[in-house]
């Protein structure tokens, strides 16, 4: 599944008449970017989710025709659904019992998507999410076997869940906007509203569930998501 719904909001002027799924990076859309690279790692049945001018990314799809492998739209151009309500209205979708990614549309990397998903079949996790030391003030908590326990916002020393003991005894480390989840994830939101961040339905579920962590071996990754990045993300994407 590949996370195209967001608005954009820090890519503004640029998506006040673009999706950010289609702002182009070295001569092609963010979205065919990823696209490419899933298809290249073996996968070949991909879901799109869309809000922000769903049409313009509807009819690039079908222009490309769909690069040649069956690609379906979740539509969320009523109600954004956020990212766990993203997944849940997609899991029609899901109706093979695997394991399945989620990559967000603005995460340029160069990780090895088959050893991500590898590493979630061996370990049997509800959730296996690629991070990173990376610089930020919201941070998820990992204890030394790498299963999520917590989560920190360092500016306001907020935590979750809020009866979190010793945050500073836990590995700090930034979610990379990767994951690959188990369709067990669906019976266990049942009980969420219709939208809601992913985020924490895995920290509700981090002291009942496998939720673990894949850090790459010598990872770069870029977060597109600001005006100031997008000749850096030119340079990425050619040095890839």
């Amino acid at each position: 599944m590949i996370f195209a719904a967001g608005l954009g909001t820090r890519l503004k002027p640029l998506t006040d008449n673009l999706p950010k799924a289609l702002v182009p990076i070295a001569g092609k859309p963010l979205l065919e970017h990823i696209i490419l690279k899933l298809i290249a790692s073996g996968f070949d049945e991909i879901i799109v989710n869309v809000h922000h001018f769903p049409d313009q990314i509807i009819d690039f799809l079908k222009v490309n025709n769909n690069f040649g492998v069956r690609i379906e739209v979740s539509d969320e151009r009523d109600l954004l659904l956020d990212t766990g309500g993203g997944v849940r209205k997609a899991a029609w979708f899901f109706d093979d019992s695997q394991a399945f990614l989620v990559h967000n549309v603005d995460i340029l990397s160069n990780i090895d998507l088959k050893s991500l998903y590898n590493q979630h079949q061996r370990t049997n996790s509800l959730a296996t999410l690629v991070v990173s030391e990376r610089n930020t003030f919201r941070y998820l908590l990992f204890n030394d076997d790498l299963m999520l326990k917590g989560w920190i916002n360092e500016k306001t020393c907020e935590t979750k869940p809020i009866d979190l003991k010793k945050p500073e005894l836990y590995n700090k480390l930034a979610f990379s906007g990767i994951q690959v989840l188990s369709p067990r994830i669906f019976e266990l939101m049942d009980s969420y509203d219709s939208k809601f961040p992913i985020m924490n339905f895995y920290l509700a579920q981090a002291n009942k569930s496998c939720i673990s962590g894949f850090i790459p071996q010598n990872y770069k990754m870029l977060d597109v998501g600001k005006l100031d990045i997008l000749d850096e993300a030119e340079r990425f994407v050619k040095e890839l």
